[in-house]
């Protein structure tokens, strides 16, 4: 028995790894095809443009090479993976009640509908491959905003939209898994806040991905129009297997002239998960996005969110933290490129290692000869909790004007037994008080999470730490 496998049996999983018999209403064939893309095209009533992005991607995934960049993933085999299952429900519903009852169970349980009618604007659930509910409350699209899924949205008033922005910023030239994606997404939330509108409340897609052995590739565009404001949550967890799954979705947000978007994730996959997920913005004049990043599940993830800051002054802000434990090697970080004059970025992230995990912080600052008058500052703090485990920080910086303040700091440091040692003398084990300590750690994105996601990744924090003492 691998130590890979003790480690998943000796921690209590229970709320996410739970999982129903896969109960597919159609999927394709394991492998990546012409003819199974497309199937898929078929299934999912493509405008004609669409089949011919997909070829093409197919294409681009077919020439390029495997990165290189980030830990290896010799253990996924395209010939393998099924990339298209459709669960069996026959569409999208907008009532709750309507949604099949193993599905709707799984998202009961995790919280989705409470979450919905307590603190969401607008909630849309995906179930590998298809979404399976979409609703926005009826006060928030009456402010004009549009929240569905983005296939009602590329075969409705919005295609033409779809079509301007669709893998624009992440080509599928991009890299491998970039034209992957391409040639065989499906689901994903299509969303549209007008001029001036401030959406009080945040809006969230959830993505669970239920099946062995098979892929998700949901695609999520946000255009934030002129003086707008949104917070955007994305959650996903799937279910433990003992064979590989794959996350190769893509995110896309456009942000306009001195408007405002915060897009926050928690991302909980399995242990047998590769994420190969790609994040990307565009700000506008005046702009600010701002990403807070929660990672603690996969077997192995590349997760570089990237921040192109277009015009003058915008802003960018990343907060993220970082749980790998074992069997786990995690690469995330970040990339800010600089574009324009008086722009301004600031990266603060944690990484947590402990039980032979390995966590490496990856960033690029790119301040370009026209961004003169630009700020970026660079913070990342990292915590081993044995000998075993591993953190590596690979900062790189590319500035092409005299005029600019670039800076980067890193901290490497283990739990103080010390302040163990005190919180035991005021009653907590061991166990407990090494808890807190990482959670306290991990504070700077949890206080810039909602509530009830902040108190997810505290219990996702003593899930991980459980067993973590020596």
């Amino acid at each position: 028995m691998s130590a890979e496998k003790t480690y998943v049996e000796d921690v209590n999983r229970e709320f996410y790894d739970f999982r129903y018999e896969e109960h597919a209403g159609y999927k394709v064939a394991s492998g990546l095809t012409e003819e199974i893309i497309r199937q898929i095209s078929a299934e999912k009533k493509d405008p004609d443009w669409m089949l011919e992005f997909r070829l093409k991607s197919l294409e681009v995934f077919n020439r390029l090479k495997m990165p290189l960049w980030g830990p290896s993933i010799e253990g996924l085999n395209m010939d393998n993976i099924v990339t298209y299952v459709r669960p069996d429900t026959e569409r999208m519903h907008a009532s709750w009640d309507e949604v099949p009852a193993d599905i709707k169970d799984t998202f009961e349980r995790l919280g989705i509908p409470k979450s919905e009618r307590e603190s969401l604007a607008g909630v849309g659930a995906q179930y590998d491959s298809e979404l399976v509910y979409h609703n926005v409350k009826k006060e928030v699209a009456e402010q004009g905003v549009v929240y569905t899924d983005i296939e009602s949205a590329l075969r409705g008033p919005y295609g033409e939209v779809i079509r301007e922005h669709f893998m624009k910023l992440v080509p599928p030239e991009d890299h491998k898994f970039a034209a992957l994606h391409g040639a065989v997404w499906s689901g994903g939330s299509f969303v549209y806040v007008p001029p001036g509108v401030s959406v009080e409340i945040p809006l969230q897609s959830y993505f669970r991905l239920n099946a062995p052995g098979a892929g998700q590739f949901e695609h999520t565009l946000i255009i934030v129009d002129e003086g707008a404001d949104l917070h955007f949550i994305e959650g996903c967890s799937a279910p433990k297997y003992n064979v590989a799954n794959l996350h190769a979705g893509c995110v896309e947000l456009f942000v306009g002239k001195n408007a405002k978007l915060r897009y926050s994730t928690i991302e909980n996959w399995s242990k047998n998960m590769y994420n190969l997920n790609t994040k990307r913005a565009r700000v506008e004049e005046g702009g600010k996005i701002e990403w807070v990043s929660g990672s603690f599940g996969s077997h192995v993830s590349y997760l570089y969110p990237m921040s192109i800051l277009a015009g003058e002054g915008a802003q960018c802000e990343f907060t993220g933290v970082t749980f790998a434990g074992a069997g786990q090697n995690l690469d995330t970080g970040c990339k800010i490129v600089h574009s324009a004059p008086k722009t301004t970025s600031h990266v603060n992230t944690r990484s947590i290692s402990k039980s032979g995990g390995v966590s490496t912080f990856r960033s690029a600052v790119v301040v370009g000869a026209k961004a003169a008058g630009s700020k970026s500052s660079v913070s990342c703090e990292s915590l081993i909790l044995d000998k075993e485990s591993r953190s590596d920080t690979i900062p790189a910086m590319d500035v092409r004007t005299n005029l600019a303040d670039v800076g980067h700091e890193a901290k490497i440091g283990r739990i103080s037994d010390e302040a163990v040692y005190y919180l035991m003398s005021r009653g907590l084990s061991e166990e407990d008080a090494k808890a807190l300590i990482v959670s306290g750690f991990a504070e700077n994105v949890s206080r810039e999470l909602p509530l009830e996601y902040a108190v997810e990744m505290n219990n996702l924090i003593r899930i991980e730490m459980k067993g973590a003492i020596g």
